[in-house]
């Protein structure tokens, strides 16, 4: 039986986050709006980066988006 996601991102969280160029994980949909996969937001399109990211995690998808930098916003 698969692990819930919400586990499998919590153990690999760390190791991703770890990866220059990566700026946030979160589980999210694939394309059907069914299927939970793991999706890891990079701060810009680096092929070496996506090379370096797995496919699958225990079960599940791995898919990149690029998002950009975040920032956090000013006070006012």
């Amino acid at each position: 039986m698969q692990r819930d996601i919400n586990a499998v991102l919590e153990d690999h969280n760390a190791e991703l986050m770890a990866l220059p160029g990566v700026v946030g994980v979160c589980t999210s949909l694939l394309e059907d709006q069914k299927t939970e996969c793991i999706k890891v937001l990079l701060a810009r399109k680096d092929r070496n980066l996506q090379k370096r990211i797995p496919e699958m995690l225990e079960g599940y998808r791995v898919v990149t988006e690029v998002t950009g930098e975040f920032r956090p916003m000013g006070t006012r």
